[in-house]
This record gives C-alpha cells, sequence and structure tokens, in this order.
C-alpha cells in the first residue's frame, strides 16, 4: 500500500507508450495509468485491450469513461515531430529507444513529484526487456519493475495506459496547427501511418525538393527517404572538430544523406535560387529576407 500526499491510497502506476514508431507524421505520446492496491481487480474488468486492436470510437468510449473514474489517474507525455527529428539527426545522435526510455522515466518521475508513493510500474519495454528494467531500477530503486513485450496485451492498466496515449496522439493530430501558413497546404494528412494513401498523398503533394516536409513530419524517419530519390543534394559545411583532424582545409563537407534523406545530384542548379533572380515560394511564404549586415 502506498499513500500520496492527496490523501488518496494508490499502489500501481503502470506506463504503456503509443508504441506507433512507425508513424510518419504529428508527435510521439507516451502514456501512463495508475490506481490503488484495492483497484486492481475492477480495473481488469473495464474492457481494456490492445490501443491498436480497438476502433477509434471505441477508444474515444473508453477514454472519456477511464477520465470520468476518480478511482483512475493518468498522465501523458507529448513528443513533438520537431523535437524527434533534431534529437536523432543532432551531431551527438540519441536514438529513439533513449528518447523513449527518457520518456518512460520523465512520467514515473512526474507521479512522484505530486505525492504518489510507487510500488510497481508495469512497462511496455522498448529495447531488450531485462535491460531496460535494470535502467529503470537503477534510477528508482525503491520501486519494482515489470518490463515486457506487449505488456499492453497483458496488463490491462498498461492496456489502459496505451488507450490514453493513442487517443491523445490522434486527438493531437486532429487539431494540429500547421506553422507553414502557405495557400495550398492542406489538413488531410490521414492517420500518419506509411501505408495510409492519405499519407502518402499528402507527403508527395507537400514535399520540396531542397526543404523537406512540413514540421509536422518526422523527417528522421527511414521511411520518409524514399519521397526524396528526386532531392537536391545539399552541402553542409561543419565546424572543425575531431573528425577533421588530417583534413587539409580544417573543414569537411556533409551530405544531406548524412542526415537521414536520400538525394540525388540531377537538376540541383535549378533549385539553387539564392542568385537574386528569383525568390523561393518557402522564403517568400514565411516572409524570410536574406541579410548582409547583422
Amino acid at each position: 500500500m502506498v499513500q500520496p500526499k492527496s490523501g488518496f491510497w494508490r499502489r500501481t502506476v503502470q506506463m504503456g507508450e503509443s508504441g506507433f514508431r512507425l508513424l510518419l507524421a504529428g508527435p510521439m505520446v507516451y502514456g501512463c495509468l495508475y490506481c490503488a492496491r484495492s483497484y486492481e481487480q475492477t480495473l481488469s474488468t473495464l474492457n481494456f485491450a490492445d490501443s491498436k486492436t480497438l476502433k477509434e470510437e471505441k477508444r474515444e468510449e473508453l477514454f472519456e469513461s477511464l477520465k470520468a473514474d476518480e478511482s483512475i489517474r493518468w498522465a501523458v507525455d507529448v513528443i513533438d515531430p520537431r523535437e524527434l527529428s533534431a534529437k536523432m539527426l543532432r551531431k551527438h545522435k540519441i536514438n529513439l529507444n533513449e528518447i523513449s526510455h527518457d520518456s518512460a522515466s520523465g512520467l514515473v518521475k512526474r507521479v512522484l513529484n505530486m505525492g504518489v508513493l510507487l510500488a510497481e510500474v508495469y512497462v511496455d519495454t522498448v529495447g531488450d526487456p531485462e535491460k531496460y528494467r535494470v535502467k529503470l531500477s537503477e534510477r528508482f530503486p525503491s520501486i519494482k519493475f515489470v518490463v515486457a513485450k506487449k505488456a499492453d496485451s497483458l496488463y490491462p492498466v498498461v492496456s489502459g495506459a496505451g488507450i490514453v496515449a493513442k487517443v491523445t496522439r490522434d486527438r493531437s493530430l486532429r487539431e494540429w496547427v500547421l506553422d507553414e501558413t502557405y495557400e495550398d497546404i492542406g489538413r488531410k494528412f490521414g492517420s500518419g501511418y506509411p501505408g495510409d494513401p492519405d499519407t502518402k498523398a499528402w507527403l508527395e503533394q507537400h514535399k520540396h525538393r531542397v526543404f523537406g516536409f512540413p514540421t509536422l513530419v518526422r523527417f528522421s524517419w527511414a521511411t520518409c527517404n524514399s519521397y526524396f530519390k528526386d532531392g537536391v543534394e545539399v552541402l553542409w559545411e561543419a565546424d572543425r572538430d575531431e573528425d577533421d583532424i588530417g583534413n587539409s582545409n580544417g573543414r569537411r563537407q556533409l551530405k544531406l544523406s548524412n542526415f537521414g534523406v536520400t538525394t540525388s545530384k540531377k537538376k540541383k542548379e535549378e533549385e539553387v535560387e539564392s542568385s537574386g533572380k528569383g525568390r523561393c515560394k518557402f522564403f517568400e511564404t514565411r516572409q524570410l529576407e536574406q541579410l548582409a549586415d547583422f
């Protein structure tokens, strides 16, 4: 038994993340659900299931019912697609497993900071279950962690966490406010799955051979590469670092393909619009101007 500062008795936080790693568009959402020891049996009667096996209407119905249940509490971590891409493409890359683990740890810490004394946490694994369990146990030694594959189909509380994450993610995508404002940008981006016809059509329509996709897209995903077979080869000049030792000019050129985008040299001259003869629409729609002095 555990007791939070609020005086409401809770024993278990069981966590699950959305698991939608193949999605190309929208945020990644991780969720947790927690309840009292005495509520554990009741939880198993609420018809929670792996969120991926349920229709959207059913997920919404279950989400509203758990929101109204005062015996259950939940929390989510919403990771912006720009943050995902930035972390995965930075010089010292942060891979998806690390991002997932950090999100789970962050949710545990958030619940602890609310005064909930956790006894057990059930987690849907990302990577090797035992290594993940040890990692969590070392960070939170007073908590018993159970990390398992397909935990969202084994433990009702993880199923509930998956529903929270999936519904939050779907609603976020439906209500997404696009940063880009150009007139012909559409909102029919579908579910975000690479096999969704609406998603595929939207990606094809809104890709740019130089600047890539709108910020809604997780452009660090390898599944984005196929959309840039006709992309322009862009060279980036990097500051001198340890990798440049022995380089005669002290600098190196990095191709755009090094950052997860497949490129091509074909017709790259046609995309060079910095000569002053014309302004690229990308800059015009964002009212960006070239500055000679700062």
